[in-house]
């Protein structure tokens, strides 16, 4: 069987002009990880793709084929319907993809050809793409890393917000990671992806930004709950000098009030949390804080977790060389958070030797 191939490169290149990528793995696979913005048209079910594999380590090649042919045919006017729908107001050809570029991607190009959708195989398939992705992340996509730090609520996802509004070069990894980086930073949000989607969805985002020569990003430990930021994004976000924001106690238990909408009905979801905290602030201090929780006296919560937990927690976080920018007043914070950037973009990039350096 012989189909038309596309190379990555161009794949990538038609993705960015509207071109429809179908992702025909199982749906597990799907989950963990893809090329961002395929959509899930599966040649198997998860069930399926284990009981073909069982067929091919137990009774060999011409077997496991066989059942899948007996598997899939069935299916085969359904996904063409799947991906003709799909590909409505696209360009360019529908661009298929598997693991490694097999049989599985080249018959569904095979058929979706045949049913008059100009279709290509994807060379390499999925496993090629993420190779791609590792390989750019070890080199660094981003130039210079300019990054905004500063105590718990202070605002520093709202002000890169407000600077990505003006068209600064800015990635949210606690957006991609769907993780506020806290004891409660999931609540409210999607599931976290996996290391791997979360990986492809961050070179994806560095990809759709602007030459810049530089980025600006949140100070993040090394962890966004469960993943990890890839270790060269990491060590270069501890190279510039920090954007240290400031702001008053008040302003900041203001800014995580607002971040936690609907408080009252995800009451019971903050307890484990709350209660996993007794180790650092004991017994006596966790009640305490339970009791503020089932009263829902949520600004006196937000206060003693700052005071007594946040603060103390996250003040080593503070870098001996920042420059610092007071946004109590955020409306008004922006101007000089602007001139913070231009002035260190001004200063020579810092080398690696410069880590160890008070940072």
């Amino acid at each position: 069987m012989h189909v038309a191939t596309i190379d990555l490169a161009t794949a990538l290149n038609l993705r960015q002009q509207g071109a429809l990528l179908v992702d025909v793995r199982a749906p597990a696979e799907f989950a963990e990880a893809t090329i961002p913005g395929a959509v899930n048209i599966p040649i198997f079910s998860d069930t399926e793709r284990a009981e073909v594999g069982t067929v091919y380590k137990q009774q060999g090649k011409a077997a496991a084929r066989q059942l899948g042919v007996e598997l899939v045919a069935p299916k085969i006017p359904q996904m063409v319907a799947a991906v003709r729908a799909a590909a409505v107001g696209r360009s360019g050809p529908v661009i298929v993809f598997c693991w490694r570029g097999g049989m599985r991607s080249q018959a569904m190009t095979a058929f979706f050809e045949l049913a008059g959708l100009p279709a290509r195989q994807l060379e390499g398939g999925h496993k090629g793409f993420r190779r791609r992705v590792l390989d750019d992340l070890n080199t660094g996509l981003w130039g210079r890393v300019l990054v905004l730090r500063g105590l718990t609520g202070v605002g520093k996802t709202l002000m890169l917000n407000r600077l990505g509004a003006e068209g600064y070069p800015v990635i949210d990894l606690e957006g991609l990671a769907h993780h506020r980086g806290s004891a409660f930073g999931n609540l409210g949000l999607p599931a976290q992806p996996g290391q791997k989607l979360f990986e492809a969805r961050l070179w994806d985002a560095l990809r759709q930004l602007p030459a810049c020569g530089y980025i600006l990003v949140e100070g993040e430990s090394r962890h966004i709950g469960r993943l990890q930021v890839p270790d060269t994004l990491f060590s270069a976000m501890q190279l510039e000098p920090s954007l240290w924001l400031e702001a008053s106690l008040a302003a900041r238990v203001r800014c995580i009030l607002d971040d936690y909408p609907a408080l009252d009905a995800a009451r019971t979801a903050f307890e484990r949390p709350i209660i996993a905290l007794k180790e650092r602030l004991g017994a006596a201090k966790v009640d305490e804080l339970l009791a503020l929780l089932q009263s829902g006296a949520w600004e006196d919560l937000v206060r003693e977790l700052m005071v007594n937990y946040y603060d103390p927690l996250y003040e080593h976080t503070r870098p001996a060389q920042r420059i610092e920018i007071d946004i109590t007043e955020p409306q008004s914070a922006v101007e000089p958070l602007r001139q913070a950037i231009a002035t260190l973009l001004a200063q020579p990039a810092p080398v690696a030797a410069q880590l160890q350096e008070g940072l």
